[in-house]
């Protein structure tokens, strides 16, 4: 898979991607919004070209509280992310050339006020959404929010993905209408966070999923 070339469908208005990441973006301004005042910390999985945090941050009123760390592994997609910081001066925002999965790569920066998962559930088997939604449990901080995407193809998983978010300690706060063609879900965590584990691998992307 050609991610960046991939990427390219963002720049289609009325895209399955154009529209998907409006609403993650309204989300993310919604869980900044609700943040609580002093600094925050945002990391995010598989992050691609960072659109969905880079286009929200910089007019945001709470960007110069935020830190943030973006791990991806197609390089044209780091560069491209590493460029749009640069220029929009975001000083605390990093970008990581990484395998996304695995566990070492949020040392530091977690628990956090936000995590992003878009565009992980789409390309992993159901055990590995299991097991990242658990791991989300090391990376988000007590009231912090996980913002996910995943396809509605048959089978549509977005409820179960919710039922695994729920059965772990998260509480539901959106969860896109299904006649929208794709899931974006935000859920809050209710839980204490357990210490991150290192070494550990989420999941493993699957070709043709």
């Amino acid at each position: 898979m050609d991610w960046h070339r991939w990427h390219g469908d963002y720049d289609v208005p009325g895209s399955f991607l154009a529209r998907r990441l409006e609403v993650v973006q309204a989300q993310l301004r919604l869980a900044l919004d609700a943040a609580p005042p002093g600094p925050l910390t945002v990391v995010s999985l598989c992050a691609g070209e960072g659109r969905d945090l880079l286009e929200v941050l910089p007019a945001h009123p709470r960007r110069d509280d935020v830190r943030a760390r973006l791990v991806e592994l197609d390089p044209r997609s780091t560069a491209a992310a590493a460029e749009a910081i640069r220029v929009a001066g975001l000083t605390d925002v990093e970008v990581v050339e990484g395998d996304a999965a695995v566990t070492d790569q949020y040392q530091g920066l977690v628990p956090a006020d936000v995590v992003l998962a878009c565009g992980v559930f789409g390309n992993v088997v159901d055990a590995d959404i299991e097991r990242t939604v658990e791991t989300c449990r090391q990376l988000s901080k007590t009231g912090g929010t996980v913002i996910w995407t995943r396809h509605r193809g048959a089978p549509d998983r977005v409820p179960a993905i919710c039922g695994w978010f729920e059965e772990r300690g998260f509480e539901r706060v959106f969860v896109s209408d299904p006649e929208a063609g794709f899931g974006v879900g935000v859920h809050r965590f209710g839980g204490v966070p357990e210490p991150l584990v290192l070494g550990r691998s989420m999941f493993t992307f699957v070709r043709d999923l």
